[in-house]
């Protein structure tokens, strides 16, 4: 039989991109996932044919260089979990939410977790200052005005500067597997709604998003008053919705709210209509029971969650291979109603 690689040159031999493609492809040494690399280098070398301008190119070129090089920066780190800090940069170390974020940094960092900042200063270098350099990354932007790195992350490996706010955020979200936000500006306003419109529609997973206010503060509580006095007032968004972040004052709460969060869940994706929930222990049989009768209103119709094994889609996932499951068929809708789900699990 034919390899797939000749029968592939075979086909294309009237085509000569095609076989070009191919052949770097195989200078390359890439074995696996051959068809995203050929479809990336047919979608760049259309570009020269679609009259693309060189204003469009070069961003074309600097966001797939960014996204490269930040995965980079990650991958010797892809096992540890990590949380990403916002708030603002004009905060002063003299200030009440400038000691919480330090102190913060500190607890995420006792619990095993790496802190993700912009790369800044107030907030952003307080929390980075408490977690250390050791433990931290930095996402920072290339502005008009320069914005330089903290004094704990500057000349750091893991410190990595964006041209462009989207690819930065891109970055925040990929790699977080939670994420606090203290008071700031419009910054960190649209690092908030980011956040939970991504979840809110699916396009991330749910991770813990804990609004942390210093203590007796009222920065975030008034932002919740706004969200349900005008948009859940109006309609704009429903109560669920408020399942998917925390707020509060209280440190050690916002730190177990993070931790807890992954005491049974590991993590989830979906395989077709399905949506696989890996766990660290399997749930009892009479919970799957309550489960089904609890969350019912979240499932396709006449469908039930189940406890599956692993599916043969998960074999690029081996390391997760051992961890329990449960088949939940999700309709996909009710994302806030999902991270309740996932809260009832981690009581397991």
């Amino acid at each position: 039989m034919k390899s797939s690689t000749v029968i592939k040159k075979r086909e294309n031999a009237d085509n000569p991109l095609a076989t070009n493609i191919e052949e770097l492809i195989d200078a390359a040494g890439i074995k696996h996932e051959r068809q995203i690399f050929r479809e990336m280098i047919s979608t760049v070398l259309s570009l020269g044919s679609d009259g693309t301008n060189l204003g469009d190119l070069k961003q074309f070129k600097r966001v797939m260089r960014e996204i490269r090089d930040a995965n980079q920066v990650f991958a010797p780190y892809r096992g540890i979990k990590k949380i990403s800090v916002f708030g603002s940069a004009r905060t002063q170390p003299t200030t009440a939410t400038w000691k919480a974020a330090h102190r913060f940094g500190q607890l995420m960092q006792e619990s095993g977790y790496m802190v993700i900042t912009g790369g800044g200063d107030g907030i952003m270098g307080a929390a980075q200052a408490g977690a250390g350099r050791k433990h931290g990354f930095a996402l920072n932007i290339e502005l008009p005005f320069e914005q330089e790195p903290n004094e704990t992350i500057r000349g750091d490996t893991k410190l990595f500067t964006f041209k462009y706010f989207f690819t930065r955020k891109l970055n925040f979200v990929k790699h977080s597997d939670a994420i606090a936000l203290f008071p700031g500006g419009f910054g960190t306003m649209d690092e908030a709604f980011e956040t939970f419109t991504l979840m809110q529609t699916g396009k991330s997973e749910i991770i813990p998003l804990i609004m942390v206010d210093a203590p007796r503060g009222n920065f975030w509580k008034t932002f919740e008053k706004y969200l349900r006095e005008h948009l859940l007032g109006d309609g704009l968004i429903s109560e669920e919705d408020f399942t998917l972040f925390k707020i509060t004052d209280d440190l050690e709460f916002a730190r177990r709210e993070v931790v807890n969060f992954y005491y049974n869940f590991h993590s989830y994706r979906y395989v077709g209509n399905v949506m696989l929930i890996r766990l660290q222990r399997q749930i009892p049989p009479g919970a799957l029971v309550r489960l089904n009768d609890d969350f019912h209103d979240i499932l396709r119709p006449d469908t039930l969650i189940t406890v599956c094994e692993p599916y043969p889609e998960e074999a690029n996932e081996p390391e997760l291979a051992s961890l329990a499951r449960l088949c939940v068929p999700f309709n996909r809708r009710n994302l806030g109603r999902l991270r309740a789900l996932l809260d009832r699990l981690n009581q397991f």
